[in-house]
């Protein structure tokens, strides 16, 4: 006799043939009856492991979307599949008829496909609200999500087979969500001021910020913005792009080529992607906001200001004037501030310079050949990363080897800072590949773990790469310890940048009569952040101390188009001359390795 656990069991191993990832489920909490169960989102289970689970006898199963499933996706139709009808008559019939189609114990439908490419985590599409709550209608099933699917009892397929599931393609796709979102009665409320509860990646309120940006006041620069500011511009600037035009506008994110990841409707920028930094899914945001994120990394204040000096808010000078001839007291004015020596107190206007122009991130010969290899290799080519890597990397090789005529050296601290997934990592990997190739592993570093750990590497070893990552997190550290330990990181790194023509003492210790000294000490930082987080660990004593005047800091701005990535060797030229200069000894004698002569 075939019973139940026996269909699931022959259910699983079919979905496993056609490349589907099944596990066993629990009907009832909608979860897999598997333990660590989120390792197989990497991997399909065995055979051997699908028999062992379901000779449990679990009562549902379930299938894993995303890359566990090739690409698979789910859109999820609740409230018994109120909206599935309206949805269905709305999608041109020959896409409708590829979709599987399948009823839910709920009374809902699931719609199946499988993508060409990657599928994003699962997105609320269309929502309602129901008095205090907000009921969510059209969802879909992502990277990341899970679905019970038939023969589970309650499920069954009302169209297609699961085991053949249609491949779309991204245009097919975004017919499907974009016709569910065309289907949303329900907009959050819209993000236009400094939250009272903080917002992730924005500043929190303060009372300038919320004076500059308070809703429904024509005199301040947020609302007048909000009227008047071309947000399309700003979104553009930042690597944005129109994907369809109409009443309803839909908006395509940085990286991506094709689809859209959040519409434009009534001077509302609504975002569904979670990929789509600074901006939260499933979020509005008014063009103040829009503009405070992109422009000014969260800083309300700062945008106000910013939009001020633009034109923006009833108290401008450019506001001021409408509708009455004052152009006598102005002329007036002009002139009295004109005799007036005392200007301390004007407020430069500096434009902002915008990007920085690709040619000034090129460098004939070591840089650009590095660099090259790495756009050629990341997965997310950014090449203000790669410039910054390759620069640290040559600073580090050149370092106490070459001098120029005021004996400056070529210890840097370079900051890059770049959004989660805009590929930081890479440019790290590919100094650290080069570095191991020439026989120099020892000389490098990735985290401070205090002044004194820095003082003993550089005795042991003067001249070194640090490469670390989210170097904000140091900064946090320094700001909030109320100990001496991170206090002497900054002393430490402050001290050692000044001391890369001399010789930096070493600490005196107890019952040691000569501490030693480092000669010519070249300490090269190559530090990475995300922004929002940088500038939130940004301290007026770090600012006039001298740390960050001793810093390059570039912006990768938004990331770069994705592409396959390659595994390559390193190019001969990149290996030959980063070994030249390893092996380079300046000067003359048995010293010059302790105390060289640079050229």
């Amino acid at each position: 006799m075939i019973t139940e656990q026996d269909t699931l069991h022959e259910a699983a191993m079919d979905y496993r043939a056609a490349g589907l990832c099944a596990l066993p489920a629990i009907r009832a909490e909608k979860r897999p009856a598997v333990g660590q169960w989120k390792r197989y989102r990497k991997r399909l289970p065995t055979e051997a492991e699908l028999s062992a689970w379901f000779a449990n006898e679990p009562d549902a199963i379930c299938i894993l979307c995303g890359k566990a499933s090739n690409h698979l996706e789910i859109i999820d139709f609740d409230a018994q599949g109120e909206l599935f009808t309206a949805w269905s008559e709305c999608v041109p019939a020959d896409l409708r008829r590829r979709v599987v189609v399948e009823r839910t114990q709920s009374g809902g439908y699931h719609a199946i496909y499988r993508c060409e490419r990657e599928v994003c985590g699962s997105m609320k599409l269309t929502q309602r609200r129901l008095g205090d709550k907000i009921v969510t209608l059209i969802e879909t099933r992502g990277e990341g999500g899970l679905f019970l699917c038939a023969p589970t009892p309650g499920y069954e397929v009302i169209q297609g087979d699961l085991c053949d599931l249609p491949v779309l393609t991204e245009a097919e796709r975004d017919v499907l969500l974009r016709t569910a979102w065309e289907l949303n009665e329900y907009v959050p409320p819209v993000v236009d001021c400094p939250p009272h509860s903080g917002v992730v990646g924005q500043r929190g309120p303060s009372s300038a910020a919320q004076s500059a940006c308070a809703l429904h006041n024509a005199d301040r620069p947020g609302d007048d913005f909000n009227k008047r500011g071309d947000v399309r511009a700003v979104l553009r600037q930042h690597g944005w792009t129109l994907a369809k035009s109409g009443e309803n506008e839909y908006w395509r994110r940085p990286g991506k080529t094709s689809g859209w990841s959040a519409t434009l409707k009534d001077n509302i920028f609504y975002v569904f992607s979670a990929n789509a930094a600074p901006f939260e899914p499933n979020r509005a945001y008014s063009p103040f906001s829009v503009y405070t994120l992109l422009n000014h990394g969260g800083d309300w204040a700062q945008a106000a200001s910013s939009l001020r000096l633009s034109g923006y808010g009833g108290d401008s000078l450019l506001d001021s004037t409408r509708g009455v001839d004052i152009s006598g007291i102005i002329d007036q004015s002009q002139a009295d501030v004109a005799d007036n020596t005392d200007t301390s107190s004007a407020v430069p206007e500096i434009p902002d310079p915008g990007p920085m122009p690709p040619e000034m991130l090129r460098m004939p010969g070591f840089v650009s050949e590095v660099m090259d290899y790495c756009l050629m290799t990341a997965p997310y080519p950014n090449p203000v990363m790669a410039f910054a890597g390759a620069l640290s990397l040559l600073a580090f090789l050149a370092g106490r080897k070459v001098r120029d005529s005021g004996d400056n050296r070529t210890n840097i601290y370079l900051l890059g800072l770049a959004h989660s997934a805009a590929g930081k990592d890479w440019p790290r990997k590919v100094n650290t590949r080069i570095v191991h190739e020439v026989g120099m592993a020892n000389c490098l570093g990735e985290r401070f773990a205090s002044g004194e750990g820095i003082q003993d590497a550089l005795f042991q070893t003067p001249s070194m790469l640090f490469q670390t990552d989210e170097i904000d997190g140091m900064l946090q550290s320094i700001n909030k310890a109320k100990d001496a330990r991170h206090e002497a990181i900054m002393s430490t790194l402050l001290t050692m940048y000044s001391s890369a023509n001399s010789v930096f003492p070493m600490r005196r210790k107890a019952g040691k009569e000569s501490p030693g000294v480092i000669n010519q000490p070249n300490l090269v930082i190559f530090g990475t952040a995300i922004p929002n987080h940088y500038y939130e660990a940004l301290s007026e004593r770090m600012l006039t101390n001298g740390f960050f005047a001793r810093m390059i800091i570039l912006e990768a701005g938004p990331r770069g188009t994705g592409q396959e990535p390659s595994i390559r060797d390193l190019p001969p030229r990149v290996l030959a001359t980063a070994k030249w200069w390893a092996d380079y000894r300046p000067g003359t004698g048995n010293l010059e390795d302790w105390h060289p002569v640079p050229a």
